[in-house]
């Protein structure tokens, strides 16, 4: 197990597809050094690939230590742990099987580490779910290899930002087969995730949960759709019966356009688009995936691999950023809950817990 030099974390990075903005996003965001007063980042990657693009980024100062083994990282500047050894061409904006290939060498890497308690947590930077597919990567994306990794019975996919939380009930697949993955068990396991995590991640004693309904218009009592009568309320009743604070099903176009959210901790969307594009669209940029229910903390930015500005500098790091805080301050928020777990003569307030963040915030 590694010995950490310092009480701060230490916080993986795997690198993503080497051809989209993922090395761009986590150069630009490690570039200030104040994030060194929090965490200690390890980047999973190469160094020749962190050197191509560190040129790309002609506005930004940005240094690093190379390392081999993670008992040798520096507390003092970001530290990129090599995890291959051969040439690699790096082709930006081309989706190729070389962006694919190492990103899966980083992702493993990483998990590998986390596996170890070698590090305390991982952002993951994009990654392209066709060209990553192999033997040894078959997944959708991030979210069920990490559920596979980590043997999690159920995880929930978790976009996080400070005015909404949007957790998915079903997350890629394809619209016509969402409706086959609601059932009753499903629903009431996603919400009995979010609730737990808005509990123990985010220190919100009581969570108030938004369920949202599959059909438009709530299904119109049964005339557009079945699923609302027959799947979630049924659901949601037995949530209740199980102290869980789940109201709906709500109507989405109106759930959102009366700004309902505002009123609520949490909501759980049906699919994919239908809880993306309103928090896309509401998030301010600012908006990271989070996921829920595993034995690790992981976050990452919300969005792709860009490949359309991929080595240009024109990466938004902001999500990035948004990605690197939260995932400080779950670890933080889940070692103070330990904490109080193991001492119940130990009290903590919610204004406490909070106070994790506010002291970064101020540092600042």
């Amino acid at each position: 197990m590694h010995i950490q030099h310092t009480n701060k974390p230490l916080i993986g990075f795997s690198i993503g597809d080497i051809n989209g903005i993922g090395t761009e996003l986590i150069i630009k965001a490690l570039a200030d050094n104040r994030i060194i007063e929090f965490c200690t980042p390890i980047i999973f990657a190469n160094s020749k690939l962190i050197n191509f693009y560190r040129k790309t980024c002609s506005d930004v100062q940005f240094t690093y230590t190379q390392i081999n083994t993670i008992a040798e990282a520096n507390p003092k500047q970001p530290n990129v742990l090599n995890c291959w050894a051969e040439e690699v061409a790096i082709t930006p904006g081309e989706c190729n099987e070389a962006g694919g290939k190492y990103a899966a060498v980083s992702l493993h890497a990483a998990v590998t580490a986390l596996k170890a308690n070698e590090i305390q947590g991982l952002v993951t930077a994009p990654i392209h779910k066709n060209n990553i597919q192999s033997s040894t990567f078959t997944y959708t994306g991030h979210t069920p290899y990490l559920q596979h990794e980590f043997g999690a019975k159920d995880v929930l996919m978790f976009m996080v930002a400070d005015n909404l939380k949007v957790g998915l009930v079903t997350e890629h697949i394809a619209v016509k087969d969402v409706a086959l993955h609601l059932t009753k068990a499903a629903i009431l396991s996603k919400i009995k995730l979010m609730h737990d995590s808005l509990r123990i991640d985010f220190g919100i004693t009581k969570p108030r949960i938004a369920v949202l309904a599959l059909n438009p218009h709530a299904g119109d009592d049964g005339l557009i759709g079945k699923e609302e009568n027959e799947i979630i309320l049924p659901t949601l009743n037995d949530a209740r019966m199980q102290n869980l604070f789940a109201l709906g099903p709500y109507s989405a176009d109106a759930f959102f356009a009366r700004n309902m959210y505002e009123h609520f901790d949490g909501v759980l969307a049906m699919y994919h688009d239908q809880g993306l594009i309103p928090f896309k669209s509401l998030a301010f940029g600012e908006g990271i995936n989070f996921t829920a229910g595993l034995p690790i903390v992981r976050t990452s930015p919300d969005h792709g691999t860009a490949f359309d500005i991929a080595g240009k500098n024109r990466a938004n790091h902001a999500s990035t950023l948004a990605a690197i805080f939260t995932c400080i301050d779950i670890i933080n928020m889940r070692n103070s809950y330990a904490e109080m777990r193991n001492n119940p003569l130990k009290k903590y307030s919610k204004k406490m817990l909070a106070n994790l963040q506010d002291e970064r915030l101020q540092d600042m």
